[in-house]
């Protein structure tokens, strides 16, 4: 029995068991969806949403959501049309669609990748000068050795995921394990927040959540 057949099987019977199996085995069999959320998870997240605070205050937090929305129906879209076609998204679009489109995603693709990804590199770096390790890894020496570190153990954890079987196992439980601790850690930091001092503004988060398209012609109170 081939994996793919063996991951159906392991669907239909969580569905007889119930929902909660249902939802546990979906978690299991979702590796790419668990990397997709370890890439948006980082520095460049963490520096977007902070620069769409200072300008727009709470103001602007149904933009956060929508941002979800459109990500989900993109994501939804391409495996779609992966797993309707056989073939690879961007091969498909050149064939069935224009390559103009095609290559137009390709390179949209890459340059947000840039701004998502690259913050995490210097994110990396700081955390371990900084936070971690700062009286072993201070100065410019320091810093290429926190880069060689970050590299050496990047290459380790796409050897795993290359490597298939238990590697992919090992790989998918860390970046699910990852994924995790930051999720825990947002909702620590709101519930740490929300009980010092005056704590948080929920009356105005809320609020937030409601568009304000006049906000298209006008600069947001907190500006």
């Amino acid at each position: 029995m081939s994996q793919v057949e063996q991951d159906r099987q392991a669907i239909l019977d969580a569905k007889q068991k119930g929902g909660l199996s249902t939802l546990l085995t979906y978690a299991r069999l979702s590796g790419p969806g668990w990397l997709q959320g370890a890439i948006t998870l980082g520095g460049g997240s963490l520096a977007g949403s902070l620069y769409l605070g200072v300008i727009g205050g709470y103001e602007m937090m149904w933009l956060q959501p929508l941002m979800m929305i459109l990500g989900i129906v993109m994501l939804s879209a391409i495996g779609y049309v992966s797993l309707s076609t056989g073939e690879r998204p961007f091969d498909a679009i050149n064939r069935h669609v224009n390559p103009v489109l095609g290559w137009g995603w390709a390179i949209a693709t890459l340059m947000a990748n840039l701004v998502w990804a690259m913050p995490q590199f210097s994110l990396g770096t700081a955390a371990i000068q900084q936070n971690l390790f700062p009286e072993l890894f201070g100065g410019d020496v320091g810093k290429y050795i926190a880069v060689g570190l970050l590299f050496g153990v990047s290459a380790v954890v796409i050897w795993f995921y290359e490597s298939g079987g238990w590697g992919l196992k090992l790989f998918e439980i860390l970046l699910k394990s990852m994924v995790a601790i930051v999720v825990l850690s947002f909702f620590g930091v709101v519930v740490a927040m929300s009980s010092q001092g005056e704590g948080l503004a929920w009356g105005e988060i809320l609020a937030g959540f409601v568009p304000d398209l006049s906000l298209l012609d006008r600069p947001a109170a907190a500006f």
